[in-house]
């Protein structure tokens, strides 16, 4: 399973994979109708941390274990047995944010457009390299296979 992996030695808090991110995800996949004429702008589904010297990328690790689908009461949250990735159905989600309590990397957030789902990485979909990787100017994220 590919995965996406954090080099802090080499990220310079940026910023750029966020935006990507919120790119990646809009309506028409265009920076500048993206901030500023898509009305509610999606969020980005990784957040950098910085608190210099020290920076730190926040995404979904898919995890093996996934806490956040073992405590999902309505089963929005899965973990997709052909890929192995933890996917999210906001359709079925209740928002009762218990999904955001339970994992260990604080990468789930509120959907702000909705204000009842969650959000959480989804390797961009069908996309052979996330958005956030292939805006890293430093290769700070790869996206590399990794054994289970």
């Amino acid at each position: 399973m590919k995965r996406i992996l954090y080099r802090d030695e080499v990220c310079m808090g940026c910023g750029l994979c966020e935006v990507n991110c919120i790119v990646d995800h809009s309506k028409s996949k265009d920076i500048i109708k993206a901030y500023k004429k898509e009305g509610l702008r999606p969020s980005s589904r990784i957040r950098v941390e910085v608190q210099h010297p020290l920076t730190l990328a926040v995404q979904c690790q898919h995890c093996k274990d996934h806490p956040c689908v073992m405590v999902c009461l309505s089963g929005a949250m899965r973990k997709d047995a052909k890929t192995g990735l933890v996917v999210h159905d906001s359709e079925k989600c209740a928002g009762c944010w218990t999904c955001i309590m339970v994992c260990p990397y604080g990468a789930i957030k509120v959907d702000t457009a909705s204000n009842k789902a969650v959000l959480k990485c989804d390797l961009c979909g069908e996309s052979n390299l996330p958005a956030c990787v292939a805006a890293c100017p430093n290769e700070a994220l790869l996206y590399e296979e990794v054994v289970p």
